[in-house]
């Protein structure tokens, strides 16, 4: 089985999470500077077979679109262009900041470590994918 991937896109750091490869645990990956992304994702996948990729659909509290929709939307599309054998789903992120920031205090991390932006990115990009997971599982 291949791994599922997932992304909280960001304009300047982008966190990355990952399966295992029997898709039974989500697990963090690395948070990468956005304009060294695609690269990361294409020397990835040449390491470790993906099925598919999830990445956040980011929208304000009340549904509509946020301001880094945009640039979601064209990484979307500049990957499914470029890599068409493997599929990347959008997936609503709303709360996934924060959520993050409270799994942070629950574990017990100092604040020094909770303000870790890169930290906090790759715990959402987690928390999209351990989502996305039970989602397709109660289906």
């Amino acid at each position: 089985m291949a791994r599922i991937l997932s992304i909280d896109y960001g304009k300047k750091r982008t966190g990355l999470a990952v399966t295992d490869p029997l898709q039974i645990i989500a697990g963090g990956l690395a948070t990468v500077a956005t304009s060294e992304l695609f690269d990361y994702l294409q020397a990835y996948i040449r390491r470790e077979p993906v099925e598919r990729m999830i990445i956040g659909e980011p929208k304000q509290p009340n549904g509509q679109p946020s301001e880094n929709l945009a640039r979601v939307r064209q990484f979307v599309a500049r990957w499914r262009k470029a890599v068409p054998e493997i599929p990347i789903e959008y997936y609503d992120e709303r709360f996934t900041s924060v959520i993050a920031h409270r799994t942070m205090i629950d574990g017990g991390l100092r604040k020094k470590a909770r303000q870790n932006k890169a930290l906090v990115d790759e715990i959402s990009a987690t928390i999209i994918l351990q989502d996305y997971m039970q989602s397709v599982h109660r289906q």
